[in-house]
């Protein structure tokens, strides 16, 4: 019921791919999947993601059946804090590693609804027909400053302290996750993606590409990357969609995909 597709490039500047991202089909009929933008340098960021990706796919990769709507939420919350606790520990261990995080963006799907669970700036959009909706919030400096209008929203997407989070995955011991349910209905997708997607890839042509009926789902991520490379490439980009198909469903990978876990 549920076709996805996900892959992950390093982009033309950086020299190390600090992404992590898994979607995974469970038992019982459920749908995991996640993306994580580490940050802290060349160790350390791609540590942060790694270890964010791992540790909530083994959280939840044995569910038990017919979980309620509130079971799912509870359960996708606790394996990002503990996600949290896991990195933290890492990071006071080894000077290395010190401060290292990651942004988090995670989808939990019982058949066709569930709950979102996001950290951070990577986000989650949901595609109908051309219509593309935003379903998470940037925790970020900058949009902190364009909620109390203090830039307007041209300023944001140009602000020279744009990508300046003011929540993250593993950097203090206690974190809040934000979490939104989520339903789709049949040929509406779910995007999760990290900034260097979102920076440079504009809703219109979101809408445009994972809208389009007939191209098949793992084009639709080729051509979003291809989109993200052609603007610049500026920092790692990764994409993961969920495609509400009927009654049929698969998992595709294709070049350039990382199952990091």
């Amino acid at each position: 019921m549920i076709n996805t597709v996900h892959v992950s490039h390093v982009g033309r500047v950086r020299q190390v791919n600090e992404d992590s991202v898994l979607v995974r089909h469970l038992e019982h009929g459920y749908t995991l999947g996640i993306v994580a933008d580490g940050m802290g340098g060349h160790l350390a960021g791609d540590t942060a993601s790694r270890l964010a990706v791992q540790t909530v796919a083994e959280d939840l990769n044995s569910l038990v059946s017919d979980l309620s709507m509130n079971e799912l939420r509870v359960l996708l919350m606790e394996a990002i804090l503990h996600a949290n606790e896991v990195i933290y520990r890492e990071a006071s261990g080894d000077e290395r590693l010190y401060n290292m995080g990651t942004t988090i963006v995670a989808v939990l799907l019982r058949n066709d609804e569930g709950y979102i669970g996001h950290i951070g700036d990577s986000r989650a959009y949901k595609v109908s027909g051309s219509k593309v909706e935003l379903l998470t919030e940037d925790h970020t400096l900058v949009n902190e400053l364009f909620k109390n209008g203090q830039i307007t929203e041209e300023e944001l997407k140009t602000h020279p302290r744009r990508n300046v989070l003011i929540r993250a995955l593993g950097t203090d011991s206690k974190v809040n996750v934000e979490l939104n349910s989520v339903g789709l209905g049949a040929g509406e997708a779910l995007l999760l993606c990290s900034d260097g997607l979102s920076n440079l890839v504009s809703r219109e042509s979101i809408g445009q590409i994972v809208g389009a009926a007939d191209l098949p789902l793992e084009e639709k991520a080729d051509r979003l990357l291809q989109l993200a490379l052609l603007a610049g490439g500026d920092d790692n980009i990764t994409v993961a969609l969920l495609q509400h198909q009927g009654e049929t469903a698969s998992s595709v990978q294709r070049g350039g995909i990382h199952d990091r876990t």
